[in-house]
């Protein structure tokens, strides 16, 4: 197989990034590349337009790539439901939830073979894999069972290109400390190493350089500068950390309930461009403040992410700030959340059949938890009974468990996929609650949502900021400042003239 892999001495170095730099410079030069990740853990994740379900990285890779994302991309998507259990999603459909120990007992050998299955079927289809590795390649409690890193480069035979952060610190440590912990035929894939989020002079930095090539033999192919407000979706939770850092004074204070396990946060990072708009975390009631608005986003476990709003009395907070009028958005998880009961007759949630917690009671509605998850893209309009436009257009993604039925009548907010009424919409968008992720990346519905808060301060209406429009336009942006400071000539030689016999 003609590719490189990139692997990374710890999670957050920004592997994904570059793998996204990498497919956009490859597409741009006329090569037919494909992106690759065997095995994901992300409840940040991406439903592609035959309804399967693969990490977001490798949703937005493949856009970068300028392709259609398939499952063969990321053939294996763990999404974390507790800190010990984990859903399985198998070639884009769940499995079953299990135990770190019970997956590593049970997936290993069909993971290989759907692995070596992905891979076949990318060769046939592409000229270059670019493919992802996860967390550090010398994890040594995990090496005897992994499916993410030297193991995969071997069945692609492919080169590994080895990337450390600067920015966290120790990076000639870890780089160093990385490739002494490979075996002696693991080290001979690695050809060249990729220093990542650079600040500061360059020049400062040259003598670094050389000492690390004479000291592992091996080039450095590049420093990257960090790159600020990128605009590409993030993968995991330690991303939130770096993406949603820096909380600026704005106008507008829009809080943001951080569940334990939350997913799908990627819904949220349009408001980050926007002037005026404080985005900001809360996790306990120490940090509630006074909020125009509240988002309740999606989560892998809606009771037991309902049950710790409880325990934190999160949830009369929530409740208060909408009896004072205040504006409140649930998604998907967050959305079950704001009706009156949850319900979990097929255990799908909790594993235990029958839980019943109580919601919010903000929504006249319950939700009952089935076994089978709805996945699909979704095209929409708003319902008539909203008062906003019927003929404007939203798109998004669902990705849930559970049904919302509606114990009185109420007004849905959207009409999707051939009219099925969506959502809940009421007291002019005070409340509102839809499974539709990605509802705030749709830029004309993001501007009138915040033109209520606005309005409610006193403050004038903006016009939107148009961010969907230049999305393809940020991928050359990544790609063209990433390859000015890549030896890409010799990147693209170690991709074409690779033997490792």
């Amino acid at each position: 197989m003609r590719g490189i892999m990139i692997q990374g001495t710890a999670s957050d170095v920004g592997k994904s990034l570059i793998v996204t730099a990498l497919c956009r410079l490859l597409a741009n030069e006329g090569v037919k590349v494909a992106p690759f990740k065997s095995q994901n853990m992300s409840n940040n994740s991406y439903v592609t337009r035959d309804g399967k379900e693969i990490g977001r990285a490798q949703g937005i890779q493949a856009e970068a790539a300028r392709i259609e994302p398939t499952v063969w991309m990321n053939p294996i998507l763990l999404k974390p439901r507790s800190d010990q259990q984990a859903e399985v999603v198998y070639l884009g459909k769940a499995l079953e939830t299990l135990s770190g120990r019970g997956y590593r007992d049970h997936y290993y050998d069909k993971g290989i073979n759907v692995i070596k299955q992905a891979l076949n079927h990318l060769q046939d289809e592409y000229d270059v894999v670019v493919i992802e590795g996860a967390g550090s390649p010398v994890e040594i409690n995990l090496k005897d069972r992994e499916l993410v890193n030297m193991r995969v480069a071997e069945l692609a035979d492919v080169p590994v290109i080895l990337v450390s952060d600067i920015d966290r610190g120790g990076v000639f440590a870890s780089i160093v400390g990385t490739l002494d912990l490979m075996e002696a035929h693991e080290r001979q894939r690695v050809v060249g190493v990729i220093i990542n989020k650079f600040r500061g002079d360059l020049s400062l930095f040259e003598d670094g350089i050389q000492w690390l090539e004479e000291k592992t033999g091996i080039p450095v192919l590049g420093v990257l500068p960090y790159v600020e407000n990128h605009m590409i979706d993030g993968e995991d939770s330690l991303s939130i950390r770096s993406q949603f850092a820096t909380v600026k004074e704005a106008k507008l204070d829009i809080a943001v309930i951080r569940h334990p396990f939350i997913s799908n946060y990627s819904d949220l990072e349009p408001f980050l461009h926007e002037d005026d708009v404080s985005l900001r975390w809360v996790d306990n009631k120490s940090e509630w403040g006074q909020p125009d608005a509240v988002i309740l986003p999606g989560t892998k476990s809606t009771i037991n992410d309902m049950e710790y709003l409880q325990i934190n009395q999160l949830d009369h907070l929530i409740q208060n700030h909408v009896e004072q009028g205040g504006h409140v958005v649930g998604i998907c998880g967050g959305y079950q959340m704001l009706g009156e009961e949850i319900i979990d007759e097929a255990g799908s949630d909790t594993g235990i059949p029958n839980c019943i917690v109580r919601g919010l009671g903000i929504i006249p509605a319950h939700t009952t938890f089935y076994r089978e998850k709805e996945t699909q893209q979704v095209i929409g309009t708003f319902h008539s009974g909203t008062g906003l436009p019927t003929s404007q257009q939203v798109e998004g993604y669902e990705i849930h468990l559970g049904k919302t039925i509606f114990l009185q009548q109420g007004s849905p907010f959207l009409l999707v996929n051939n009219g099925v009424e969506e959502g809940y919409f009421a007291a002019g968008g005070q409340i509102i609650g839809t499974y539709l992720h990605h509802l705030f990346h749709n830029d004309v519905w993001r501007m009138q949502w915040l033109n209520m808060l606005r309005i409610r301060k006193c403050l004038p209406s903006q016009p939107a900021n148009f961010l969907k429009d230049g999305k393809d336009q940020r991928y050359d942006d990544i790609a063209f400042q990433l390859r000015s400071h890549l030896k890409w000539d010799l990147l693209k030689n170690l991709i074409n003239q690779w033997d490792s016999r």
